[in-house]
């Protein structure tokens, strides 16, 4: 999951899907790129679960499915409270330390 959400265009399909269902089309336009590129970055963020498609006449429609995303942040959880312990123990430490002036 990690290696598709690495490759920042597909980051950036995400946030485009992150506010509604777009057609592929719009999906180029935003991006900037070629119709191919922007299908194979698709076909690779729904394989791996990440966006579903739906069928509207001559029109694919994608959308974003927040599940797998949810599944990520969870496990992420610890590891962003060991990083916050972290920051609030430098912060302390931080805190003790004199200023430029000498003053604590």
């Amino acid at each position: 999951m990690f290696e598709i959400l690495a490759e920042p265009r597909r980051r950036q399909i995400l946030d485009l899907l992150r506010t509604g269902e777009r057609p592929v089309g719009e999906l180029v336009e935003r991006l900037s790129l070629t119709q191919p590129a922007v299908s194979k970055h698709l076909k690779m963020l729904r394989e791996a679960g990440l966006v579903e498609v739906r069928q509207d006449a001559q029109r694919r429609w994608y959308r974003l499915r927040p599940e797998p995303l949810a599944e990520i942040d969870a496990w992420l959880a610890p590891y962003r409270e060991l990083w916050n312990t972290s920051l609030d123990a430098l912060e302390r430490h931080l805190d003790t330390m004199p200023d430029h002036d000498g003053r604590h």
